[in-house]
């Protein structure tokens, strides 16, 4: 997938065969699953806000919904290449499918702050696990939060020069293998805390009052959507050599069978061995006041698992910003690596991980970002648009189980989506009033 924008049919039948002669690998399995473990440490989190039923229920459906609105992209996406409309990105589907204004003013908008909200998100976790690093070694150590940020923000300045998403296909697959691994540490680490003598008194009452519950309750919802979405389906499938409906399927298959493994025993080691006390990062839970409840080389091995998987997460995130940014300043008439090209690059995707790095140092807020995130981004563009986007290709008759599922689907996470807004919303108020910008947490 080119990163320049033709501005003529020339260099737009240019940009096709580079995408053809780029097309001979298989399907990147591992970038799917890779970019669905963003919020995966925040899962037992979220079970605070829901309680054990509810946790359970939500996670299966998520699970069930975007492994079905996924499918459905494939088969779009599919559909059109077939009628010989390749779309290369998800806004150039909302623009043939919905029309020209919802690509550019909703569809792209919202695609453009999930995927840098995302990598805000990235940077800030890849920070706090950098200090709780620093802070084993150290216990009374005067660095703060952001300081760490900052260092993870320099090391993602180097990553953020990778040209595509052609070259981040093997750090998927070392990422993938780092998130198993950190996954399984999470998890190993919540059961010896919750069976030792160590463990905090389980507690998995819901705290607060009727109206805490309530929205935190769809707060819950939203990281869990953070969790579970993806946002940029179309530019994955975009590097497939066709035909792909078949490696798409099978990607998904593998990728939720990891999705089952990991999410589960994350969520559910965590929220039993913390209960209503786990943090928006589990990772934290694993030290009490400076003490590791697990030996300190597993706590340090979990989290040099995380830094590196997140840098991986990040890079990719930041790939649909750097599209933005090279339309912009980029010339598709010169070659990608010469002076006119480089240089704009250069500059713009470092000013861009410059501001990510700024925004995670400022609001240190890191499950409540996945939920704003979930909200206003993921929601629409994996639990909505996908059900909508085969509705208005495929015509199924409105008297087919199809039609009524899809939408189904698309009133009620609509609805979700915008009561779990306004909780992402008052969270971070409702956090605000506790810390201040550049807090040290």
């Amino acid at each position: 997938m080119s990163t320049l924008r033709p501005s003529s049919v020339a260099v737009h039948e240019e940009e096709d065969a580079k995408v053809a002669a780029l097309n001979h690998q298989d399907l990147d399995a591992g970038a799917l699953f890779v970019l669905k473990s963003k919020a995966l440490l925040s899962l037992p989190y979220a079970f605070t806000f829901l309680g054990w039923t509810a946790g359970i229920l939500c996670l299966v459906i998520g699970a069930l919904v975007t492994f079905y609105s996924y499918n459905l992209i494939s088969l779009v996406l599919e559909h059109h290449a077939q009628l010989g409309h390749r779309h290369l990105r998800f806004r150039d589907m909302a623009h043939d499918i919905l029309g020209p204004k919802w690509g550019r003013y909703f569809v792209g908008p919202i695609q453009f702050m999930v995927c840098y909200g995302a990598v805000v998100a990235c940077t800030l976790l890849g920070g706090q696990c950098m200090k709780a690093i620093y802070l084993l070694s150290n216990p009374n150590g005067i660095m703060k939060l952001y300081e760490f940020v900052v260092i993870f923000g320099c090391f993602m300045l180097i990553l953020a020069q990778i040209p595509s998403f052609h070259s981040l296909r093997y750090i998927n697959l070392i990422s993938l293998v780092l998130c198993i691994a950190y996954s399984a540490c999470a998890t190993a680490a919540s059961i010896h805390i919750g069976s030792s003598s160590k463990a905090p008194e389980k507690d998995y009452s819901l705290t607060g009052n009727s109206e805490d519950r309530i929205f935190g309750m769809f707060n819950a919802i939203a990281i869990i959507a953070t969790t579970y979405g993806n946002g940029i389906i179309p530019e994955i499938q975009a590097t497939v050599a066709p035909p792909v409906k078949g490696k798409m399927f099978k990607a998904l298959c593998v990728c939720y069978t990891v999705v089952t493994v990991t999410f589960f025993s994350v969520a559910i080691s965590g929220y039993w061995a913390f209960g209503n006390k786990a943090e928006g990062l589990i990772l934290t839970n694993f030290l009490d006041n400076g003490n590791p409840l697990v030996p300190k080389w597993f706590i340090l091995m979990t989290n040099v698992f995380t830094i590196l998987q997140l840098s991986a997460v990040g890079v990719v995130y930041l790939q649909p910003t750097n599209e933005v940014l090279e339309r912009t300043f980029g010339d598709a008439r010169s070659a990608e690596f010469s002076s006119r090209n480089a240089v704009p690059r250069l500059i713009s995707r470092s000013l861009s991980v410059v501001i990510s790095t700024t925004i995670a140092a400022m609001l240190p807020f890191f499950g409540d970002i996945n939920a704003v995130i979930g909200a206003f981004g993921f929601m629409p563009l994996d639990f909505i648009l996908p059900v909508i986007f085969f509705n208005l290709t495929f015509k199924p008759s409105k008297k087919s189980a199809i039609f009524w599922l899809n939408t189904i689907i698309a009133v009620v996470f609509s609805i979700l989506g915008v009561i779990a807004a306004i909780a992402a919303v008052r969270q971070i108020s409702l956090d605000a009033k506790n810390y201040r910008l550049f807090a040290d947490v």
